[in-house]
């Protein structure tokens, strides 16, 4: 699975799990919904379901199912603070269109455009 996560993101995600008492694992999941067909989902999991791909990245544990992992490969998960707050961003190579706010997402299978050679 090729994906990452920056150290700061890693660090935020100790700190929630840390913060709510969870001892466990981040899923990140792509699920049906939103303006432009899917959104991720992002949740605490306190095991690893058959078929899991696990990746370590500074110790956070993140675990993605098979269903989602052709949809993440090779996304960036990072954390940006701004005045108005802090969140989870996914840059995400796969998407070819994303609605406004930047929750949900289509891709060229989804969208029908052929693939390139």
């Amino acid at each position: 699975m090729n994906i990452g996560v920056s150290a700061f993101a890693a660090r935020r995600i100790k700190e929630m799990m840390d913060a709510e008492g969870v001892q466990g694992m981040l899923r990140i999941r792509v699920q049906t919904g939103g303006c432009s067909g899917f959104t991720y989902a992002l949740e605490f999991a306190e095991h690893k379901e058959a078929g899991d791909i696990a990746v370590v990245f500074d110790g956070v544990c993140i675990l993605v199912d098979q269903e989602s992992a052709p949809l993440i490969q090779g996304v960036q998960l990072d954390y940006k603070e701004t005045e108005l707050g802090g969140g989870f961003t996914i840059e995400n190579p796969n998407a070819i269109a994303s609605c406004g706010c930047g929750s949900s997402f289509r891709t060229r299978e989804q969208a029908g455009v052929p693939s390139e050679c």
